[in-house]
Order: C-alpha cells, then sequence, then structure tokens
C-alpha cells in the first residue's frame, strides 16, 4: 500500500517552503525565487509518498508568472505503485474550469494519450492558475503513464502516474498494476499565474503562447510536422482517387439524363488493389453533401488543381460533381444531403461481406449522425448540412466560376432558413422531412453559427439587408448563450462514434468538471461567423469575441511531439473532450481560418498554427515522403504498395491507444474528409496566399 503524506505549500515573500504534516521534513527551493503572483493563488499542494519515501522537490522561478516544479526520489528497489498524485488547491474559488478531457468520477482520469497541448486551468474574472505537466521530461524518461484530473467540486487539480484503460468512447480509468524500477523516478510541471483583466477577456491566450513559444515554434522551424513542397501530396491524392484506385472510388451515372459524379463516401483496405482477399465495403455506397464529408467541396479543390494543372479530365470531374450537388431535390428550399445506392450480403468462404449493388437504384437522404435513427432514408433535414452546402455553392460562384445555378440555389435555401429563426435568433437542428417543423434537439446550439457565415456571405454578395439582420441576430444569441459558458454541443458532440452523455449530458455541465461535453468542431464555426462579422460591421468586439474562441479551438491543437506517438503530431486536431483522436481531417478545414485570424491580428504564432495544420493535414497519407506513416500502415496492413499511395486515414489514435506496431492507425479513407479534402485546403491556400505563403518563406 502506498502511505499518503500531505504536504501544505506555504508561500514565503522569498521562497516556496514545504511544510510536511505528517513526517519530519521540510525541503526549500533551489532557487531564490519570488512567488509574486503565485502567492495568493495556491492555497495547499498534497504529494503522495512512494514505498514509504517522500520524493524530493525542487522548483525554479522562469518569470514572475511563471515557476518550474521538479519531483525527483531514488527508489532503491522496483517497487509497485497503481497511483501516485500530487494535488493543487488553489487560493480562490474559480468560476471558469478547463481541462482537456472529461473526468465524470474518480475513477477516471486525463490519460497522456490526449496531452496534446496538456494543461489545466481555473480562474475567475481576475484570477488564473493554470498547470502543465513537463513534457520535455515526459518524453526524456519515456514515461507512458502520466496523467491529469480536474475536479472543480473539490477545487482540486491533480497531476499523477498511473496506468490507464479505455473506459466508455473514448474516456480513460485508472488501470491498476503500474510499477517503478530501481533508480530515479521524475515527475514535473510548471505553475502559471495571471491576475489582471486579460483573465476574464481571454483565459487561453497567454498559456497558449506559451506552450507555442516552449514547444511548437521550435518544431515547427524545424520543418515538422513535415516539409518539403506540399503539392506532392496532392497529387498523390488525385493519382489515387482518379487512376489506381479509380474503380473503387470514382463513381459516375445519371440522373434524370445528366451525368453527375463523385467519389464515393468511402473504401477501405479490402478494397486495395493489392487485398488478396475479397473486398467488403464499411458502409453503405454513397455520395455526401454534409459538415464533414462534403463532396461539393473536394470538387472545389479539384477544380483549383485542373485549372492550375490545365487538366481537363480532372476539370470535368469536377464539374460532374457540381451538378450533382445542384440535383438535389429541395422542399420549399430545404435540400437533402446525401445520395445513396442499394446494397446487399453476400456471403463468401462463410464470411459476410457488404457490396453495392450500383447506381441503378438510388435515393436520396440525410446523415445518419443524429439523435433520431441511423437510417439515411429516414434521417431529417439539418440546417448545418444544408448551410454548409449553400456556402460552398457562393464560394465556388465568387471565385471558380459564375454559374447563377449556384447562387440561385443558395438564395432559395436562405429565403426558407430565415422563416425558421426562432425569436431568441437560433436557427434550428433538425427540420423533419415532411412537416419541415423543428424537432427536438440543438435548437439553441452553436451550430447556428454556421448559418451566421453562409447569411453574411450571401448579404455581402446580395446587399439584400434581411440576411445581415438574420445574421447578426444569430451572432449575439451565440455570443450570450454559448461562448461564455463554453456550451459547443453540436451533432458529432453526442450522436457520431462518442455516444457518452448522449443520454443525460445534452444542454448540463459534468458537474465534477464545470464543463459541458465539448466538440472543436462548434468552436470552429463560431470563430469564423465572429470574424465574417467583423469584416462586415468592422465592430472590434467581434474580433476580440473570435479569438478567444480561436483560442479555446486552439486548445485542442498538438504543440509539441510525444515519444508515444510514432507519427508527427505538431499542428494535428483532436476532436472533443471525450474522444482519442490525433491528426483528424478537421485541421484542414482549420488550416486557413487560423491563418486569417493571424492576418487580421498581426500575430505570427496564428500563421504558424495555420500552416501546421495545413502540413498536418497529409501526414496520415501512405506515401514514401511520410516514412514514420508508411511504416505504421504496413506494420497494420503488410500488404499495402505503391498502388496505394495516397489512401488516407481521417485520423490517428482514436480508439485512445497507440504504439509503434500499426495499432491505432486505422482501415479506411473518406476522401472527403481526408486525402480530397486536405488536397482542398492546399489548393485554396495556395490561391489566396501564394506558393511562398504556403512553403513558410512568406509570413
Amino acid at each position: 500500500m502506498m502511505i499518503k503524506m500531505l504536504i501544505k505549500y506555504n508561500v514565503c515573500l522569498c521562497c516556496l517552503w514545504i511544510s510536511l504534516i505528517v513526517c519530519c521534513a521540510y525541503s526549500t527551493c533551489r532557487a531564490n525565487i519570488d512567488p509574486g503572483k503565485i502567492n495568493s493563488l495556491i492555497k495547499a499542494i498534497k504529494m503522495d509518498s512512494i514505498g514509504g519515501q517522500l520524493p524530493n522537490l525542487s522548483c525554479q522561478q522562469l518569470s514572475n508568472q511563471v515557476v518550474k516544479v521538479k519531483v525527483t526520489l531514488i527508489l532503491p528497489e522496483k517497487l509497485n505503485c497503481d497511483d501516485w498524485r500530487i494535488t493543487i488547491v488553489p487560493a480562490f474559488q474559480p468560476t471558469f474550469h478547463w481541462a482537456p478531457h472529461l473526468t465524470p468520477s474518480d475513477n477516471h482520469i486525463i490519460a497522456q494519450h490526449v496531452f496534446r497541448a496538456p494543461m489545466m486551468m481555473m480562474s475567475d474574472q481576475r484570477k488564473q492558475l493554470v498547470i502543465i505537466p513537463d513534457v520535455d521530461l515526459l518524453n526524456s524518461t519515456l514515461a507512458r503513464d502520466w496523467y491529469m484530473d480536474m475536479n472543480a467540486e473539490k477545487n482540486q487539480l491533480t497531476l499523477g502516474r498511473s496506468l490507464a484503460e479505455v473506459a466508455e468512447h473514448v474516456l480513460f480509468k485508472r488501470k491498476p498494476g503500474n510499477t517503478y524500477t530501481a533508480g530515479k523516478f521524475e515527475f514535473g510541471f510548471y505553475v502559471l499565474a495571471f491576475e489582471d483583466k486579460e483573465v476574464g477577456n481571454n483565459p487561453f491566450r497567454r498559456p497558449l503562447a506559451f506552450y507555442w513559444k516552449n514547444w511548437g515554434a521550435q518544431l515547427f522551424d524545424q520543418g515538422e510536422p513535415i516539409s518539403g513542397n506540399l503539392e506532392t501530396y496532392v497529387q498523390h491524392s488525385y493519382q489515387w482517387a482518379f487512376q489506381s484506385w479509380v474503380r473503387q472510388v470514382w463513381q459516375s451515372f445519371e440522373i434524370d439524363g445528366k451525368k453527375v459524379g463523385a467519389p464515393t463516401f468511402i473504401v477501405n483496405t479490402t478494397q486495395s488493389p493489392n487485398y488478396p482477399g475479397k473486398p467488403n465495403e464499411r458502409e453503405f455506397r454513397s455520395i455526401w453533401n454534409q459538415a464533414w464529408f462534403s463532396s461539393l467541396r473536394s470538387a472545389s479543390g479539384l477544380y483549383r488543381f485542373a485549372k492550375r494543372k490545365g487538366d481537363q479530365g480532372l476539370l470535368e470531374k469536377a464539374n460532374l460533381t457540381k451538378e450533382l450537388a445542384l440535383s438535389y431535390p429541395r422542399k420549399k428550399g430545404f435540400f437533402y444531403g446525401l445520395i445513396g445506392a442499394e446494397m446487399e450480403e453476400i456471403t463468401v468462404n462463410g464470411e459476410k461481406k457488404l457490396l453495392s449493388k450500383g447506381w441503378k437504384d438510388y435515393y436520396w437522404g440525410n446523415s445518419n449522425r443524429n439523435p433520431y435513427t441511423w437510417d439515411a432514408r429516414k434521417s431529417p433535414f439539418h440546417l448545418l448540412d444544408m448551410s454548409w452546402t449553400a456556402l460552398l455553392m457562393l464560394h465556388w460562384y465568387d471565385e471558380l466560376e459564375r454559374d447563377p445555378r449556384l447562387l440561385c440555389y443558395a438564395e432559395d435555401y436562405a429565403k426558407s432558413l430565415l422563416e425558421v429563426q426562432s425569436a431568441n435568433g437560433f436557427f434550428p437542428g433538425w427540420l423533419d422531412v415532411e412537416t419541415l417543423k423543428p424537432l427536438a434537439h440543438l435548437n439553441d446550439s452553436p451550430e447556428s453559427a454556421l448559418s451566421v457565415t453562409f447569411l453574411l456571405t450571401l448579404y455581402r454578395m446580395t446587399q439584400k439587408e434581411e440576411y445581415k439582420v438574420a445574421a447578426l441576430k444569430a451572432m449575439q444569441a451565440i455570443m450570450q448563450e454559448i461562448i461564455p459558458q463554453g456550451r459547443w454541443e453540436d451533432f458529432e458532440t453526442y450522436w457520431s462514434c462518442s455516444r457518452v452523455g448522449s443520454e443525460d449530458w445534452v444542454g448540463k455541465k459534468v458537474l465534477r468538471n464545470d464543463m459541458y461535453k465539448q466538440n472543436n468542431f462548434s468552436m470552429f464555426w463560431t470563430a469564423e461567423a465572429l470574424l465574417e462579422c467583423y469584416q462586415v460591421t468592422k465592430s472590434t468586439q467581434y474580433l476580440k469575441l473570435g479569438q478567444r474562441t480561436l483560442d479555446e479551438l486552439l486548445m485542442t491543437q498538438a504543440s509539441w511531439q510525444p515519444h508515444f506517438i510514432p507519427i508527427k503530431a505538431l499542428g494535428g486536431f483532436g476532436v472533443m473532450n471525450a474522444d482519442g483522436e490525433w491528426n483528424d481531417a478537421r485541421q484542414s478545414l482549420f488550416a486557413e481560418l487560423i491563418i486569417r485570424y493571424g492576418s487580421a491580428l498581426k500575430q505570427k504564432e496564428y500563421l504558424q498554427r495555420g500552416l501546421a495544420a495545413l502540413r498536418a493535414s497529409f501526414v496520415m497519407m501512405y506515401c514514401p515522403e511520410n516514412p514514420d506513416t508508411r511504416a505504421q500502415w504496413e506494420e497494420a496492413w503488410p500488404f499495402f504498395g505503391k498502388e496505394d499511395y495516397g489512401f488516407m486515414m481521417e485520423n490517428y489514435g482514436h480508439g485512445g491507444e497507440t504504439n509503434a506496431k500499426g495499432l491505432g492507425i486505422g482501415e479506411f479513407t473518406i476522401y472527403d474528409w481526408g486525402n480530397g479534402a486536405a488536397a482542398e485546403a492546399y489548393n485554396r491556400i495556395l490561391d489566396h496566399y501564394g506558393a511562398d505563403f504556403v512553403q513558410g518563406k512568406k509570413m
């Protein structure tokens, strides 16, 4: 049994003293430290012993607001220690709490698997305490058992060492069986403390800047996560989709006598030309125009590339996808989000396989990532998906070609959108496909922010005041009801793969953490909408709140390179505070917005972060330019070869576990949420900012 010994930290004027309540000695700082603001923000620290021994603690003052703490102990022999921890008690009562992952019970922990920019913070309107694990020490010791925990109800921040196991998808719990070898035990963390009005305005900015300065910027300057010409990755994407895997990916058929086409929604490793067995389709064959999987978005990138290269074949494919988007049937302006093909199940050597019957009999439907049904045929209209598709139509019309049908289709939808806006400013989440009446969920959510961006874009193009009025009304609701509380709930938060809390957390905080289950997609839409509001109105309140929202989004961006992630991680994004992804495909969508804020605010950190996100968008690609990633693909799928160059999983480590033998690598590619989406982001940013900027030569 591990004997816990309580240590109370009393901060003197010149040094941080440690008084042992239970036993025999005290330790002083190794440097002459004026703790400054820390004196008023830390009440006590409680530290466990290990095998009956109390570790030594030393601290170094790095600035008036930053102290580095190190814990060491020489262990004479190997010993078992399931859980060792340090608990920090603030000396004030916080009104705001943030941690990267939810720990709804005392058994849950924030495992190091989700240490993308690991920190915890508590604050009120003027005081802020931030605890950051020493990731340099974590890497140098090759630790695999570090964790954090935040208990808002008890006003405690905890750092510790324990094995972890995946519980719900994806939360973590302590796992017994941890052991320490004889020799030096090391642990460390940073304490950041602030006390001024900036805490209330934006609690994320200074901790993020600290993290980027100390870890992210150095890696970025060294060429992380990938360097070289990104055009090579784009060429791999299109070579894979339209040549080596064309039979599996490209879909072409007719709708009412009109030829249309697009890449299929998803393919998996069993469909590789090199797979030795019978292929099996992972999901029903379909083509989507949805907030994630947008064939129109990918086609716009293909259009840019084809124009730049003078490739008429690819240009034709891009236009066929545009024609498909314009063919989606409408009901009073509202329109469907996907087209699907019938499937059949066959048995091969006793194994069931799912295969498509082809496009002879197709059907229209909507995304089945919703609270109501998994059947795409029965799924309701999702305003988020429609606003995104309509926005993409406006971008195509404005930047690529003046096809009047795009503007007409989008404005037809906009008129219907205004009719369903609530008196409180929000737009509904879902509409019944028959009655067009709002359903029960997400009728006051940050999903409305995407409709704000759409309406303001349409306003700029048409100068019709009603679009601006409706957009600003919705934005005001989000500013009042969503941002201050961190209520970042959207369809993905509860009704995708991570469904923990979908029964009883929606609209409620997890009390132990004083946080909602949060998804960074909502943060992105809101930060984008606020920047649009600023550009239309020139009111700096939108820019300031937009920066705060963007910074909250950036708390989910990897700002260092962990030793336990065997692929490049810098710049990549996680998803939410209850899932396990690294390098998620959304980073290609986020990249330009981060860059736009960098330009508006004239801050180099954002420009670097945006470019790092763009580079990270290609890290998961199977190709010679990514040797670390390629090795992981071949560990998981040894039959992969050059015909598979360009295959790209949407993220890494989704299930909460990784190793150097292919665990965490995945099995599928979603062209519109993977390689095709990354290529689109590159082509768009290249057109907007030029080759020198994309290559990091001009910032």
